[in-house]
């Protein structure tokens, strides 16, 4: 390794930031201290960071938490089971609550209860005042998202380390069908897809010669790298259930990978990371753990390359059909016409490229796979080492390069 100073640069690293700074340099409407970089979509204040964002109007942020928790909430298609299981939830959260109350406030109305049993939907305007006050404290206190199931990642399972593909890429043992499937797993399938590993290809990957004119770069195993990170990322942050809302796991996935949605050509192990970490504590993903996430995550795609190229094919077939599912859900945003446009672009093309690692991933040898993980574990310490130390940062981290064309697609 010859880069082993590794430093977390900001985002205004970019060379496209500086001119957008420039246009955008208004003082923060709260703290007055920053330049502003965000606007509230609520009341158009400007502001610079999310600390700034949550002081500066309850009523925005209280709304903003609330129409996000009531739109989970109308997805959800209960069946019997999970309807037993909210009434035991509200009744359990019911208890404890009196237990600590000093006075008789009323909780959740009998009206209420019955009518999340039938499955009816509620809004929020239908709650008591009492009620409303209940549902804001649960959602700032965390309550309700006790009540869900921690996910375990597919990659860490036993079964992961066996997976295997037949020779073309295709996977040997087809799925069961939903009528194949006996009938005790069928009230569990929707809560088990988001656990069991992912399908690979349901067609054979195509030779990397056919898809371009040239050798392909050594460079696109550290795009890999850059695009296994997404992934894991987004799993992680969606729970394991990206399928909930695959425009929003799209949209993360292109936040923090350079390759796939910034058309970033990270030349070095420790750009593809630098990058990778500064977008992990980033404003928009700060508040999930920070670099401490990020070093997870590195765990993550660490235990991936340690398993096999079928393990990583079944990984970024899992993406494809993420981001294929995204552009099909674009159809019903209401984002305007050209930014809806703007984006079908931009996931069209990272399916494209994800396609393409995929086919070139299928034609390596599992020793580039062990080499890549035992890289990875380097370039990680020499991190780990430099924040114990309290050091600064220090990669020479290049701006990304764009533009520079790695593959040349055959048309």
């Amino acid at each position: 390794m010859e880069e082993k100073n590794i430093n977390i640069i900001t985002a205004a690293a970019d060379k496209s930031s500086s001119s957008a700074a420039a246009a955008c340099a208004v003082i923060c409407r709260v703290c007055e201290k920053q330049y502003s970089q965000y606007t509230c979509p609520r009341c158009n204040t400007r502001y610079c960071s999310l600390h700034c964002y949550k002081s500066h109007c309850l009523s925005c942020t209280e709304s903003f938490m609330r129409e996000n928790v009531l739109e989970e909430l109308r997805q959800l298609k209960p069946d019997d089971g999970a309807k037993k299981k909210m009434l035991e939830i509200l009744k359990r959260f019911h208890s404890e609550e009196e237990d600590v109350m000093e006075d008789d406030e009323t909780m959740l109305s009998e009206e209420t209860i019955q009518k999340v049993l039938s499955g009816g939907e509620i809004e929020y305007d239908d709650l008591s005042s009492d009620e409303k006050e209940l549902f804001r404290r649960a959602v700032a206190s965390g309550e309700l998202s006790k009540m869900i199931e921690p996910w375990d990642p597919w990659w860490l399972k036993p079964s992961a380390r066996t997976l295997t593909l037949s020779r073309d890429g295709t996977q040997l043992v087809k799925p069961l069908s939903t009528h194949d499937k006996p009938e005790s797993s069928k009230d569990d399938s929707e809560s088990d897809s988001a656990n069991e590993i992912p399908a690979g290809p349901e067609t054979p990957l195509l030779p990397v010669s056919n898809l371009t004119t040239a050798e392909p770069s050594p460079l696109i195993a550290f795009h890999l790298i850059d695009i296994l990170y997404s992934y894991c990322f987004t799993l992680r942050l969606h729970n394991g259930d990206w399928r909930s809302d695959a425009v929003g796991a799209a949209m993360s996935v292109l936040s923090i990978s350079s390759v796939l949605g910034h058309e970033g050509q990270p030349e070095t192990l420790s750009e593809v990371l630098s990058y990778c970490l500064e977008q992990t504590c980033s404003p928009a993903f700060r508040d999930i753990g920070g670099l401490q996430f990020g070093f997870a995550i590195l765990d993550d795609v660490t235990s991936l390359l340690l398993l096999n190229g079928s393990a990583i094919i079944c990984g970024l077939c899992d993406l494809q059909r993420l981001i294929q599912t995204a552009a099909k859900g674009l159809r019903s945003e209401k984002s305007r016409k050209a930014k809806r446009a703007e984006l079908k672009s931009l996931l069209k093309h990272a399916e494209r490229k994800v396609y393409f690692i995929m086919c070139w991933v299928h034609e390596q040898e599992v020793e580039v796979w062990l080499s890549l993980a035992s890289v990875m574990k380097v370039e990680k310490a020499s991190i780990l080492e430099y924040h114990a130390k309290g050091r600064s940062f220090d990669t020479g981290r290049k701006t990304m390069k764009e533009g520079k064309t790695l593959i040349e697609e055959v048309k």
